[in-house]
């Protein structure tokens, strides 16, 4: 059963999050069928793989908010906010709910009552009083019963007289059930008491050849079981399953058959395979020591240059085809990990307008760049700070209605979400269209909370008054509410995206809004590096940072105010010694200075270094542990005779 728990936390998240993207879809479009099509699917197998794991309270609730799905399915209900938010809460719940399995393996102690309450609230709509009345309401009959009820009528009079309740059930297998270890027929051999089958095709047959693989089926039965255990057969293709009871007999005429809804699978069913990320790490960190391999090769071949240069030729040429496939194999296995930042941007929807809802503000999210790609673990651990910023968005820059209106601006605020790739990493940006920051208001919140002395504050401008923002403890809440004035603020952003090796920046215009911009690595990524030294030490440095490579005589090094330059085809370049950067102190210069030629056009600088100790293709991890987020540090690499090389970000070192 661990398996099939450990399957269905996955499946259950996915189900939750496109249930919930389905209904603020269908709030903004009510006439969008398929929308609703994919809500109900959503719960209803939801609801089925609860079942299989008795956890009654949430396949209670589940039920009840799919007996509601279903009533505005048949054009009893419309769709509006009365609807959409007790269902809203359900899927919130069941999200929280299945977390709770994740961790105790059980639901929280107070799911029954929390469920009852969920309960009720999905019964208003449909003008139940679920206080007083312990029964669910009765959905409308399915398409498919009248004309299954029909033909055999004998067989559900008789089962009726005797007094039994009638199970009818309808299984659409996908045409590719027999790859996924389905077999539909051993499933209607284990239903219990059944009393009617009937098949038929789901499509026509084709004229000729016919696929004896493909499944073209459609199942329909009647058993004299309760539902549930009629539905227990088939909780592993429950998403394929729809049932109900017929409690009395009544006379049914025949309806067209069943159209399926858009986005059914009666096509073509794509092919997925779920995989362990402990297995694709360990395959990740295969390719990296393939490649501190190949660099040792390197080595070798260096070593035995002069006395065989022939084997020594052949063996670089070797050398340069088993680098050339680990850099394509790395990119593979890369590409495995690597997940659309939709997994997170999804889930955040729904978390605005119920922030934006409890404070009594008007806000849309506009999300752009979903299908930007990262590596899992940054897609995952985005979440938080996004959330906090999307939520400090709207406490802090957002206005209250009456204020925009003043303003000038709409009375709906608008964040943007956006995520573009830039510079081999992903660049995520929070933008909304507020009041923006005041740095005076700043500054007298910083001298309040005594995170400066009061001239070091004054001494600050505008620009770097805002950054005070990311102090520890900073807050210009003036009361404890859901969102703000607790003191966990913005250094809580700013310490989750460096623990994921980004960066964090933040520009603003007061009246016109804010934006906090995330600078984030893809991924591990094979990088081709410089390597420096700096006394006995060897760094690296990213071949696409430096614009050249430079031998200046020290005589043509000339003091510049504080510093020293040299002269480069008739321009003058500052001059910076990489101890210096490092805070190392640093050795005499001798005749000839080497010098990394850093940035691009006009915007140049140079930076002194010791000396050059090649070139070579590293896999770079992002920072992690006690080096996460560690300034001047883009991450480290392993090399071929087992060092562990530092590869800086010189940039951000030269400021």
């Amino acid at each position: 059963m661990s398996d099939l728990l450990e399957q269905f936390l996955i499946e259950g998240r996915e189900l939750a999050q496109q249930a919930t993207e389905d209904l603020l879809a269908l709030e903004h479009d009510p006439a969008d069928e398929a929308r609703l099509a994919g809500a109900f699917r959503a719960v209803h197998t939801l609801k089925g793989s609860v079942a299989v794991f008795g956890f009654q309270p949430m396949e209670r609730t589940l039920h009840a908010a799919e007996d509601l799905l279903d009533a505005i399915r048949a054009g009893h209900l419309a769709v509006g906010r009365e609807v959409i938010n007790p269902l809203l809460d359900c899927i919130g719940t069941s999200e929280a709910w299945i977390e709770a399995i994740a961790h105790t393996g059980r639901l929280p102690d107070d799911a029954p009552a929390c469920g009852r309450r969920l309960e009720e609230a999905l019964q208003v709509p449909l003008g139940v009083d679920a206080a007083s009345s312990p029964t669910r309401p009765a959905a409308p009959d399915p398409a498919w019963l009248p004309d299954l009820a029909m033909a055999e009528a004998p067989a559900i009079a008789k089962a009726q007289a005797a007094g039994r309740r009638v199970t009818a059930l309808r299984y659409v297998p996908v045409p590719d059930c027999f790859f996924l270890g389905d077999d539909p027929m051993a499933l209607i051999r284990s239903v219990p008491e059944l009393i009617a089958l009937r098949l038929r095709q789901r499509e026509p047959w084709p004229e000729g050849m016919i696929d004896p693989f493909t499944c073209n089926l459609v199942i329909e039965l009647l058993s004299t079981a309760e539902e549930e255990a009629v539905r227990q057969v088939f909780r592993f293709v429950s998403d394929q399953v729809d049932t109900t009871t017929l409690t009395t007999p009544s006379p049914v005429l025949p309806v067209p058959p069943e159209e399926p809804a858009r986005g059914d699978p009666v096509g073509t069913t794509g092919r997925s395979l779920r995989v362990d990320t402990v297995r694709i790490d360990a395959l990740l960190d295969l390719v990296g020591e393939l490649i501190v391999a190949k660099n040792g090769l390197g080595h070798l071949i260096a070593q035995m240059g002069e006395a065989e240069p022939r084997l020594a030729r052949a063996l670089g040429e070797s050398q340069a085809e088993i680098g050339a496939l680990a850099e394509a194999m790395h990119r593979t296995v890369l590409g495995v990990r690597m997940t659309p930042l939709a997994r997170t941007f999804r889930r955040l929807p729904r978390l605005v307008r119920e922030a934006a809802s409890g404070l009594g503000k008007a806000a849309a999210l506009d999300i752009r760049g979903e299908a930007v790609e990262a590596d899992k673990a940054i897609v995952d651990g985005l979440f938080d700070p996004l959330l906090h910023l999307l939520r400090n968005a709207l406490d802090h820059g957002i206005e209250a209605p009456a204020a925009r209106t003043e303003a000038g601006k709409p009375v709906t605020g608008r964040i943007t979400l956006e995520a573009r790739s830039e510079g081999g990493g992903v660049a995520v940006e929070v933008t909304d269209d507020g009041r923006g920051i005041d740095p005076a208001r700043i500054r007298r919140a910083a001298k309040e909370r005594r995170l400066m002395p009061e001239a070091a504050i004054d001494a600050l401008d505008d620009a770097a008054a805002i950054q005070l923002i990311f102090q520890p403890g900073f807050s210009t809440a003036s009361a404890v509410t859901a969102l703000s004035g607790r003191g966990v603020g913005m250094d809580a952003v700013r310490t989750a995206v460096e623990g994921l090796g980004g960066k964090v920046s933040l520009a603003s215009r007061p009246g016109a809004g804010s934006t906090v911009r995330l600078l984030l690595p893809q991924g591990a990524s094979v990088t081709t590096v410089l390597l420096v030294r700096m006394g006995t030490e060897v760094f690296g440095v990213p071949m696409e940072a430096i614009a050249e490579t430079a031998r200046i005589p020290a005589a043509g090094i000339l003091p510049l105010r504080q510093g020293e330059a040299f002269v480069l085809r008739d321009r003058t370049v500052p001059l910076v010694r990489l101890p210096a950067l490092l805070d190392r102190p640093a050795g005499p210069r001798g005749d000839i200075a080497q010098v990394l030629v850093i940035g691009a056009g006009a915007e140049r600088i140079g930076v002194e270094v010791d000396g050059f100790a090649g070139r070579t293709d590293v896999l770079l991890r992002p920072l992690a542990g006690l080096l996460s987020g560690m300034p001047g540090l883009l991450g480290t690499a392993l090399l071929g005779d087992g060092q562990v090389l530092m590869v800086l970000d010189l940039p951000e070192l030269i400021g």
